[in-house]
């Protein structure tokens, strides 16, 4: 049973349409984009241009966090839709902290690596085999049901699960886009097979609740029905979100770094052999 239910009725649900902004994640998510535009224009080289692309992929990181932790999404994911909440943590997990990745210039973040030990503990997290152990254990132990359902009893928990969810992306994502040859990413091949390998579980969480022939967590049997969908129903869309849409990104990433080893490995030779012939 939803949280708001024990002190009262059904009225006390917020809709599930409602645009509601909690002032914590607006105020977080600001500080973050402008402690962002605070170090590119402090840490920028001179003479260097301004990161346009790299600014906008970090900013529109930050608006899919604010619309993520806040209205519809939001609502709809704390008291009546799996499938809506799966979909938050799908892109939590797998959006945001690949357009932060991708913001970062190099010379913002090497300044930070200079410092003690900082280097030695990045190159320990962000090992591939590390990553990709601990983004996964983190994924596989709160979508385990005492776990999934004590995240929506308490809104603590719930919070820190959320920054675990982009902290733990932020390193799954590293060994394939890391910004800086201080903690270097793969190479094309190893890195296919790692994006390979990291759609295995996602694609294990996916069919578990697609096929499970009860609905898995209590707090959702039990939510308010919204959208004409039942429980069951409800639970199968959020294990497709999982099976399906989660594992087309590490494929269209497999796609996207084929596409540069053929032409740099391929194409590019044949175009330079080609001029040099004629």
């Amino acid at each position: 049973m939803p949280l708001a239910l024990l002190h009262g009725s059904l009225s006390d649900l917020p809709a599930w349409n409602a645009w509601h902004f909690a002032p914590s994640t607006v105020a977080g998510t600001l500080a973050l984009a402008g402690l962002y535009l605070w170090g590119i224009r402090r840490t920028r080289p001179e003479g260097t241009p301004y990161p346009r692309l790299r600014a906008a992929s970090f900013l529109a990181g930050c608006v899919i966090l604010l619309l993520s932790l806040n209205g519809p999404l939001h609502e709809l994911s704390d008291y009546y839709l799996l499938s809506a909440h799966m979909a938050q943590h799908w892109l939590l997990t797998l959006v945001v902290p690949l357009l932060w990745i991708l913001g970062v210039p190099p010379w913002l973040l090497d300044p930070l690596l200079d410092r003690p030990g900082v280097l030695r503990i990045g190159r320990a997290l962000t090992h591939p085999v590390a990553a990709f152990a601990v983004y996964n254990a983190y994924l596989v132990v709160w979508h385990l049901p005492p776990a999934y359902d004590w995240t929506l009893w308490s809104h603590e928990v719930h919070v820190a699960q959320h920054v675990g969810f982009l902290a733990t992306g932020v390193l799954m994502w590293w060994p394939v886009a890391s910004p800086t040859l201080r903690l270097p990413g793969l190479s094309y091949g190893p890195a296919m097979l790692y994006l390979f390998l990291l759609t295995i579980p996602m694609k294990a969480i996916g069919a578990f609740t697609t096929l499970a022939d009860h609905v898995l967590y209590d707090f959702y049997a039990s939510a308010p029905r919204v959208l004409g969908l039942s429980s069951a129903e409800d639970q199968t869309i959020a294990g497709l979100l999982m099976w399906i849409p989660g594992g087309l990104i590490y494929w269209s990433a497999i796609a996207i770094l084929f596409w540069r080893w053929y032409y740099r490995e391929v194409e590019m030779p044949r175009v330079l052999t080609t001029r040099e012939a004629s």
